[in-house]
């Protein structure tokens, strides 16, 4: 028999009795669970307003900063002649730039035609279309000469299109090539008319020959030129390109050394190499006129050195017999002033002497710059001041004040009872909106400039538009004092307020660490509670079950005795 079970000797249901006394004996644990709650919610109550303060404090350190008082915006009369930018603290007013040359940059211009002619003689019976060294590949189909269509094959020689010119057009027309001037000659006694709309090869446009009106037209220039892509010992350049013999060939640009192999590298590796490098010049090949083209980064009239220094690429490939095409300095002169000299066409605060104002000349004109203070950064900051400040007021009345509803019930704020929020709400206003005898008395309080409040609570509003207007546009430099003064500026005190009152330090830092403390000491008492009531129950259910054990022992003695007394008398 399982006298663990209630009530099985007995007939007594005695575990619920025992329930019933432990959930009496847990009415403390209930009230300090009741008190946890409220401390939980002040917590978090304190927690939402010092949120609330640190976005306000983010605030305030915009709006102590001096340099947001002294931030200006710059306006371009034309800024398709120039555009404009300004730093804090440029002279207001405005600047007149007579722009009179725009900065160009430098150009060095390798000698043309590094590139080997297509045939070294006049005969080209051996120069097969289709790798000839043309500057751009001929493409098969047709071209048009007088009229006639002369069809071209890449797998054919060059001397086989000058065969199919005189056979289309009767004889009338010749061609022939000068390895001299590595050039082609069509000539006939009449006009010649290259060219249709119909065309579907590239011969006339590669071979350079263009309508002239005459009987005799010619390669408007040499036809040979390298091929980029090919290795530089075989890129069909005129002068065969040297390393040196061990693949470590070297030159300089500016003074920067640039490697190369003639083995494995094409003209355009080296000529990447040379954009990726510290040379400070950007370099192209000029597929016309077959020549290598550095162009200076920089705008200005500076200087481009080009110099072999293991092996010959420079020479081989008409560098050091470049020319300078030189660039151009930015002139202009500022308020009718003298001229003045930049490399760039950002003309700065260093080249034309005005603090903060820099300018980037896109045109030769003349244009006014006007510099003004920046308001709208300044009332914007002040704005979003007042809109925090207003939010951590209304957060803090709303958990201290007490409310009623319609049938006349009072519920108090989570904070209704703590009178250091009310202290917080008492400071921020009295810090924000009282005077500050220090300063003149014409802007010492938020009231001067068109910010007051409306005496139902204590938050700030703009009141006088126009006060604060003029505040903004007239009278900057005390605007800047009432909030930015590093001792009794509005801003820099309540920042100092609100550092006491959130900092690591800080008051309510102190009380969410004492609420945190009493929010745990009461789940200790309620554990320790908890095990008492625990022992409580385990005694009562030991002893009821002793009870269930000596009801059941008295059952048993009792079904004896009347077993055996009842069994006598029945016989």
């Amino acid at each position: 028999m399982d006298l663990g079970i209630s009530g099985l000797a007995s007939g007594f249901d005695w575990r619920s009795f025992i329930e019933q006394i432990v959930e009496v004996e847990r009415v403390p644990q209930q009230n300090l669970l009741l008190e946890q709650d409220t401390l939980e919610e002040r917590k978090n109550a304190y927690g939402a307003i010092k949120t609330q303060l640190t976005v306000l404090q983010n605030r305030l350190a915009d709006l102590k900063k001096p340099e947001l008082f002294t931030s200006r915006l710059g306006q371009s009369s034309d800024e398709s002649i120039a555009t404009v930018s300004v730093s804090d603290g440029a002279p207001l007013g405005q600047f007149s730039f007579d722009i009179t040359q725009l900065a160009t940059a430098a150009k060095w211009n390798g000698a043309g035609n590094i590139g080997r002619s297509i045939s070294a003689t006049n005969d080209v019976s051996a120069v097969i279309l289709g790798n000839a060294g043309f500057s751009t590949p001929v493409t098969a189909g047709t071209f048009t000469v007088n009229g006639q269509q002369v069809a071209v094959d890449t797998a054919g020689s060059l001397q086989d299109v000058f065969t199919a010119i005189e056979t289309a057009t009767g004889g009338s027309v010749t061609a022939s090539y000068d390895s001299a001037t590595d050039s082609i000659t069509l000539s006939s006694a009449g006009e010649i008319v290259l060219g249709s709309a119909t065309d579907t090869s590239n011969f006339l446009r590669t071979a350079k020959l263009y309508n002239n009106g005459t009987g005799t037209v010619t390669s408007a220039g040499s036809l040979g030129a390298v091929n980029r892509s090919a290795v530089l010992s075989s890129g069909n350049f005129t002068t065969a390109i040297d390393d040196g013999g061990a693949g470590a060939g070297a030159f300089t640009i500016n003074g920067v050394e640039i490697t190369f192999s003639a083995g494995t590298d094409s003209l355009v590796n080296v000529i990447d190499r040379i954009n990726s490098s510290d040379a400070g010049v950007i370099a192209s090949y000029d597929q016309v006129n077959d020549r290598l083209v550095l162009a200076n980064k920089d705008t200005g009239d500076m200087g481009i050195s080009v110099q072999d220094v293991t092996g010959n690429f420079a020479a081989a490939t008409g560098l050091t017999g470049g020319t300078l095409e030189r660039g151009n300095n930015l002139l202009y002169s500022v308020n009718g002033g003298g001229t003045l000299v930049s490399h760039s066409n950002t003309i700065s605060e260093e080249t034309s002497g005005v603090a903060g104002l820099n300018l980037t000349a896109l045109a030769e004109d003349t244009v006014t710059v006007t510099v003004t203070a920046d308001t709208g950064k300044v009332k914007t900051a002040i704005e979003t001041f007042i809109e925090e400040y207003n939010k951590a007021q209304s957060l803090i009345e709303t958990n201290t004040a007490s409310s009623t509803d319609a049938k006349g019930k009072v519920t108090a704020g989570t904070l209704a009872s703590e009178g250091d929020a009310s202290e917080i709400a008492a400071q921020l206003r009295a810090t924000a909106y009282g005077v500050i005898s220090a300063f003149a008395a014409e802007m010492n309080q938020l009231a001067d400039i068109g910010i007051s409040t409306n005496g139902n609570n204590n938050n700030l509003a703009i009141t006088d538009e126009e006060a604060f207007e003029d505040a903004l546009s007239a009278n900057l430099d005390n605007l800047r004092e009432l909030f930015a003064d590093e001792t009794g500026g509005i801003a820099v005190r309540l920042d100092a307020y609100l550092e006491l009152t959130i900092g690591d330090e800080g008051t309510l830092s102190d009380k969410d660490t004492i609420l945190a403390k009493q929010i745990a000491e009461i789940d200790t008492q309620v554990a320790d509670l908890e095990r008492v009531v625990q022992s409580n129950r385990e005694s009562l259910i030991a002893s009821f079950i002793a009870m269930e054990t000596a009801q059941s022992q008295i059952n048993q003695q009792l079904q004896f005795l009347m077993q055996r007394f009842g069994g006598g008398a029945a016989k």
